[in-house]
């Protein structure tokens, strides 16, 4: 994708959805709508809701009791007419769909209009053991994507992902070669790896990139027992935190000024500095994890 000029790129307002989750998707939906609907009170024209915003629960058979396919899903349907009738668009962060005899962690953006005008899969698996016997296998649950995802608005051009994708910072480079101005970033990251990482990741993935990254989150306690670290966060291109939230439910607002997408990559040309190179024989190959 060639792109706008990023010089002509015009100020949109934006905001990211601080939720926390529950088992029960039409406690979700209500709370999400109301979030939704205050983002747009307040004229944000993109409004970023977190990861699974329709149903957080880490038992797996619970999940698949009770999530539904794409067709079927009443957030999907729900926000999908709230984007038409606020004449936003609406970027459901992710939900947790059924699909055939699997399941995806899927997100949305979609048009004032209602339309879809984008999915994306999460590519990345947050299988992990972390201190204090805290452990995760999202392969478990859920099939990965693929492919990234691009989409052209027209106040901006949006590279897609979701949570532990962060960490993989080729991702993000890809999108932003490919055009991307906002990078997104919706999350449920746990507290532990929150406290320790969430600052330094999406700050870093703005950095390289030069690039605005818009996160919404998951926080505080959730029903199934998990503890998000929230901190719903806007970053500009130079790596500035421009809005944060906290622990609770709120909506994180700003003003992004897109020139500075290019000025920022003017002054540490990143992207079109980069060179090959070749890569050393491994010492210790990295083992798969079971």
């Amino acid at each position: 994708m060639a792109g706008p000029d990023l010089e002509d790129r015009a100020g949109v307002r934006v905001a990211a959805i601080q939720m926390r989750g529950t088992r029960d998707i039409a406690r979700n939906i209500e709370e999400a709508d109301r979030l939704v609907c205050e983002a747009a009170r307040q004229g944000a024209a993109y409004v970023q809701t977190p990861e699974i915003s329709n149903l957080v629960e880490r038992d797996g058979a619970r999940m698949r009791a009770e999530m539904r396919s794409e067709a079927d899903d009443p957030m999907l349907a729900h926000m999908r007419a709230l984007a038409s009738e606020l004449g936003i668009h609406l970027h459901l962060g992710s939900l947790a769909l059924s699909e055939g005899d699997t399941a995806v962690n899927r997100g949305f953006v979609i048009g004032p209009d209602g339309t879809i005008l984008a999915r994306y899969d999460k590519i990345h698996m947050f299988d992990v053991d972390l201190p204090d016997g805290e452990s995760w296998r999202e392969s478990r649950t859920y099939r990965p994507g693929e492919r990234a995802v691009l989409v052209d608005l027209p106040f901006a051009a949006l590279g897609l992902s979701i949570c532990y994708d962060v960490r993989f910072p080729a991702l993000y480079r890809s999108l932003a070669v490919a055009g991307a101005e906002i990078l997104t970033v919706p999350a449920c990251f746990t507290k532990q790896t929150g406290e320790a990482h969430w600052h330094v990741l999406t700050r870093s993935r703005a950095i390289e990139t030069g690039s605005f990254l818009v996160a919404s989150t998951q926080g505080g306690h959730h029903e199934d027992g998990r503890d998000s670290f929230g901190h719903a966060i806007i970053i500009d291109p130079w790596g500035r935190v421009i809005a944060e939230g906290g622990e609770d439910p709120c909506v994180v607002v700003a003003d992004l000024d897109l020139s500075k997408v290019a000025a920022a990559r003017r002054r540490i040309p990143a992207l079109t500095n980069a060179r090959a190179f070749a890569t050393p024989e491994p010492v210790r190959p990295l083992e798969p994890h079971a």
